[in-house]
């Protein structure tokens, strides 16, 4: 499985109960997508499962695929990410990224300072956090217009103006 064709939309923390079911963190603004029926690439797995079962549960969704009926089977599945293949892929807004494609920007201020590379996007109550790393160490930027001014994906930059505090 090739993961760059892939989208990560949910990530099994755990077993629940003994008939089979996780617990999954979804990691996608659209939770629809995880009906019966609906089927998922699992990490390092070569096909796609089925779900046969889902229900909401403190803040995560209870899953039980169709070939998994005992906890034994769903501990295995622990801590793997769920995946849709990319063209299944919810079309986004003006200005929304999916964060596999934001992760690797080289990210610069609008006067053409180099900051560094975008490595991870922290997910927070009121808005992402992006986490860059670069000669000067590690720099948290807020992911608000005031401080992204541009995302172009071609050129694999990102352009930014510091508020003061940064």
């Amino acid at each position: 499985m090739n993961q760059q064709q892939f989208l990560a939309v949910g990530r099994i923390v755990g077993a629940h109960g003994i008939r089979g079911e996780v617990k999954v963190k979804t990691l996608t603004d659209f939770p629809e997508r995880f009906v019966a029926g609906a089927q998922f690439f699992i990490e390092n797995e070569p096909q796609p499962r089925a779900i046969a079962s889902v229900r909401p549960h403190k803040g995560m969704l209870l899953i039980r695929f169709d070939d998994v009926n005992n906890r034994n089977i769903a501990e295995t599945l622990q801590k793997k990410y769920l995946f849709v293949p990319r063209e299944e892929a919810m079309p986004l807004g003006k200005d929304e990224f999916y964060e596999d494609e934001l992760l690797g920007l080289q990210v610069q201020t609008t006067a053409g300072e180099v900051l560094g590379e975008l490595v991870e996007v922290m997910w927070t109550g009121a808005n992402e956090v992006y986490v860059v790393k670069g000669p000067n160490g590690e720099l948290l930027l807020p992911a608000i217009a005031d401080v992204v001014q541009e995302v172009d994906l071609d050129a694999g930059v990102m352009h930014v103006v510091l508020l003061p505090g940064l």
